[in-house]
């Protein structure tokens, strides 16, 4: 079941297209991410899926309906620019919040219990936000847009400025909301947690959509490049094998940049004739790789 349908979604403001055609589907229990640079038009879709704009063109469907008032108790959001009261304790803000939701108080009050238990902090409770380390204060953030268990789930950078424990804990924390049937809407920078959490993406380059689809399938699409190898000892004469474009050593092994996939055979046995072969990959491209051949270098 699709929770979450965008068709042809477009939004202009003046001379200006911000989003020209966005088409996408999240599924029931899903993580699906939105990627893209800067100004690609990333805020502007999760805007008009919140509700807080209107698109020109296309429609949003929420459980096969349009918007309306009564989706704000579904739908839950953590944005990039987090937006809780400083000088508010944690259970009074994220306790109204909840009820905002639809909640009443003693389920609302369990709910937080229950998330602060679960991110290792009860005794957050009574504490002022700004009492809080940044990273706690983003914890807090994601418990207030899950505090009301919402099918439809809005996360704009959800792991910035988090230590790695942190990172963990967070992303196990989505996992656990997705396998509960949420379908997430996963927008960031950061491609390797796209590459574990997500399996469809679309990434919008100047408004447009430019690739689409399942990662597994999207991979397919390119070639490899790159081959990596570890041997127990030195290998000579590899940048002069045909089809070798350049050759990385560092303190894993080698990685070596090739011209076309029928190289890599030639490395192997090159490589077997001098020494012990301990580990030897093709390796197919990365998303960041393959975000920076559609996007360009540059996030910014």
């Amino acid at each position: 079941m699709n929770r979450l349908e965008l068709k042809q979604v477009v939004k202009q403001y003046a001379d200006k297209t911000a989003v020209n055609g966005v088409t996408l589907n999240v599924e029931e229990g899903e993580i699906y991410g939105l990627l893209g640079a800067n100004g690609a038009g990333k805020t502007t879709t999760m805007r008009m899926v919140l509700g807080l704009i209107h698109p020109d063109n296309g429609e949003i469907r929420y459980n096969g309906k349009p918007y309306n008032t009564e989706l704000q108790q579904i739908m839950g959001y953590l944005p990039e620019e987090r937006g809780l009261y400083p000088k508010v304790k944690v259970s009074d803000q994220i306790n109204y919040l909840a009820r905002l939701r639809g909640m009443n108080g003693k389920d609302a009050d369990k709910s937080l219990r229950y998330w602060l238990d679960r991110f290792e902090v009860p005794e957050y409770y009574d504490k002022k936000i700004e009492e809080l380390s940044k990273g706690n204060q983003q914890k807090m953030g994601f418990i207030a847009a899950v505090v009301h268990r919402p099918q439809i789930l809005i996360l704009d950078e959800a792991f910035s400025g988090l230590d790695p424990v942190n990172v963990e804990l967070l992303k196990s924390t989505v996992k656990e909301l997705r396998d509960e049937g949420t379908a997430i809407l996963f927008s960031t920078h950061r491609m390797e947690h796209v590459e574990e959490l997500c399996r469809q993406i679309t990434i919008l380059h100047r408004s447009n959509t430019v690739v689409q689809g399942e990662i597994k399938e999207i991979k397919n699409r390119y070639p490899r490049e790159q081959v990596f190898l570890n041997t127990t000892g030195n290998v000579d004469g590899l940048d002069r094998l045909a089809g070798v474009n350049k050759v990385e050593r560092n303190e894993r092994g080698y990685l070596i940049h090739i011209a076309q996939v029928e190289a890599a055979q030639e490395i192997l046995k090159h490589a077997m004739n001098q020494t012990t072969v301990e580990h030897f990959e093709i390796k197919e491209p990365t998303l960041n790789q393959i975000f920076i051949r559609e996007v360009g270098e540059s996030n910014e």
